[in-house]
């Protein structure tokens, strides 16, 4: 276990934001702007109107700011995953195929839903299992307490992670049932889709693109 988890847990320690410009979270709202987290840079405080690195802000409430990310919508909140638009296409409605396609660094990054919850993921071929932050695990309310104890290797020494079973894994419209993963302790940038969802694909790398067919 712990040759698998170190690997993923120095990764996670090292991959940079997504690239760009289409990766966003909401870091805080000061009054009428909100402050923005774009492709992992400093945080930027736009008001309704402002543009920034193909990112416009619509509208500022509460806890929460609605963008337009080349021309789709997207509704942030405080705490929320970052969003990510326009890096990956379906091959078609029912198709069981996927494109995914690089960002400037190389990484598969990109959106999709673990039990029906928003996260963002990277694609890594050298994982064994899924593995998510616990941060992300509390924001999808995966029941990771009850799964089994493991312990995983991080830059701070051993420290207990969990393993479980999740009900669904999604990306573009092809869902999986019953993937296996592994909670880390520590946040992590993305979850890292390892072979315990890739294995159900077959996998074709064509350039900048990744092609992911159901088996």
């Amino acid at each position: 276990m712990g040759r698998l988890c170190a690997p993923l847990l120095a990764l996670s320690l090292l991959l940079p934001q997504a690239a760009g410009a289409q990766s966003v979270a909401l870091s805080g709202v000061l009054g009428s702007k909100a402050l923005l987290v774009i492709d992992g840079g400093a945080p930027r405080a736009l008001a309704a109107g402002d543009s920034l690195q193909e990112v416009r802000v619509v509208q500022v409430s509460g806890d929460s700011a609605i963008i337009e990310i080349k021309g789709q919508r997207q509704t942030l909140r405080l705490g929320d995953a970052p969003v990510s638009i326009g890096r990956s296409s379906p091959g078609g409605p029912g198709s069981g195929r996927i494109v995914l396609r690089a960002d400037s660094r190389g990484h598969f990054i990109d959106r999709g839903q673990i039990n029906g919850k928003t996260m963002l993921y990277m694609v890594d071929t050298g994982a064994s299992s899924v593995a998510i932050g616990r941060p992300d695990a509390e924001r999808m309310g995966l029941p990771f307490l009850k799964g089994q104890p493991v312990i995983m290797r991080t830059a701070n020494g051993d420290a207990q992670g969990w393993r479980m079973r999740l009900d669904t894994v999604r990306i573009g419209d092809i869902e999986v049932h019953g993937v296996d993963a592994v909670i880390a302790p520590q946040p992590m940038p993305y979850v890292l889709l390892g072979n315990s969802f890739l294995s159900f694909f077959q996998m074709t790398r064509q350039g900048s693109e990744m092609v992911l067919e159901r088996r």
